[in-house]
């Protein structure tokens, strides 16, 4: 059952692909005219098509391993990321069909397969849950919060639509230069997965010995050549890279370590493209939005906020602290995945409050979902993969 669940999301994977290449086709390629002299994109409705049956493979995927597993699988990073590009293009479906703006589709899709290839990376072994997550909170509190940010990953999309085709790119002021920091960020997530599947592929694997925060020697292995090392550190393995400098016993530094290798392939990445087309990479991609409403744009990513929001107050806040209550006796611990939970619950909040009372319409809009997508990316990369807490079992 756990080899076809991963079979399930492998074909899932690469329907998302084909999904993806029909919109761009939709959005690049000839629209044929019926009957009654109305222009029909067929590449469009099969893309639609096709992120439906990825859809359904994907949860597919969910369903097999849930059985394989006997409990929700979003226990680790592994899955909880894949269950959250799986939650992204189900409000994606849903959404769809209301405004069918095809460039929706082809940002969209493309990143969904970047966070469930991003999630590939890390460990996908089926484990027993510890105690710490033996609860049926698990599935209520964890499954609403990933819906609620999937719902909220479509305001980005819908924000960054938006941006891409009001913002002029033949200046180089701060607007430009922000969008282009955005997608050097999704480009690095590329950077990640490349140099990732490269050093995995070598077996590279490298000892250390070290002082944890209890002070404890133990040991530790990186799979990436160290760039940064754990706390009193000695490399174990002949042949390796030694460390430029250790950390603090706090600090993930395997993870920090694969953070600041994904920044550089991604600033690699970013680099070589706009060398290979002497172009901005947001300059590339505005041609194909020519035909999008400004207005349209602005309307998804502030609906989907508007459904999102609530979804995730209710699992990402309330029925996390009613399990923490439960489980620690406490509903609240100032730990970092609580911090940034309501970190972005306060900034999803202002945005609502800007818009609905102060008239925040347009690019300062569009902004602002893409700023609470970073919030959410923030949490889901950063503060778990560097930031030791009480929910690093994740």
């Amino acid at each position: 059952m756990a080899e076809l669940s991963s079979n399930l999301l492998l074909i899932a994977f690469y329907v998302y692909l084909a999904s993806t290449i029909l919109f761009a086709v939709s959005l690049t390629g000839k629209k044929f005219k019926n009957k009654a002299g109305e222009e029909k994109n067929k590449s469009a409705l099969l893309g639609y098509i096709s992120s439906v049956i990825a859809l359904l493979f994907s949860l597919g995927y969910f369903i097999t391993r849930w059985i394989a597993a006997g409990h929700a699988p979003v226990s680790n990073l592994f899955e909880y990321t894949t269950f959250f590009g799986i939650m992204m293009a189900l409000a994606f479906v849903i959404i769809y069909p209301i405004y069918k703006l095809n460039v929706l589709g082809f940002i969209t899709m493309p990143i969904v397969m970047l966070i469930i290839a991003y999630a590939s990376m890390f460990p996908s072994e089926i484990s027993p849950l510890i105690p710490a997550l033996q609860s049926y909170w698990l599935k209520i509190h964890v499954i609403t919060t990933a819906l609620g940010q999937g719902i909220l990953a479509i305001g980005f999309a819908g924000g960054l639509i938006y941006l891409l085709r009001v913002i002029d790119f033949k200046k180089n002021d701060k607007q430009v230069k922000a969008i282009e920091f955005v997608l050097y960020s999704l480009i690095s997530v590329i950077g990640f997965i490349l140099i990732t599947s490269t050093f995995n592929a070598l077996n590279y694997e490298a000892q250390f010995s070290y002082i944890n925060e209890k002070g404890i020697e133990t040991e530790m292995a990186y799979n990436l050549p160290a760039l940064v090392g754990p706390n009193e550190s000695v490399l174990l393995t002949e042949g390796r890279m030694s460390p430029f400098f250790n950390v603090h016993p706090n600090i993930k530094s395997g993870d920090l370590n694969t953070v600041i290798w994904s920044l550089f392939s991604g600033l690699v990445l970013y680099y070589f493209i706009r060398l290979i087309t002497r172009r901005k990479v947001g300059e590339l991609i505005q041609p194909l939005l020519r035909g999008v409403s400004p207005q349209v744009a602005d309307e998804i990513s502030y609906r989907a906020i508007a459904i999102g929001f609530p979804i995730f107050t209710l699992g990402g806040l309330i029925f996390a602290m009613i399990w923490a209550q439960i489980a620690w006796t406490r509903f609240w611990a100032w730990d970092p995945k609580e911090v940034w939970a309501l970190i972005t619950f306060l900034f999803y909040a202002a945005y609502l409050h800007l818009r609905l009372s102060r008239g925040w319409l347009g690019e300062r809009s569009a902004w602002l979902c893409v700023i609470g997508f970073a919030i959410i990316m923030f949490n889901l990369i950063f503060v778990n993969l560097v930031i030791a807490g009480l929910h690093s079992y994740a």
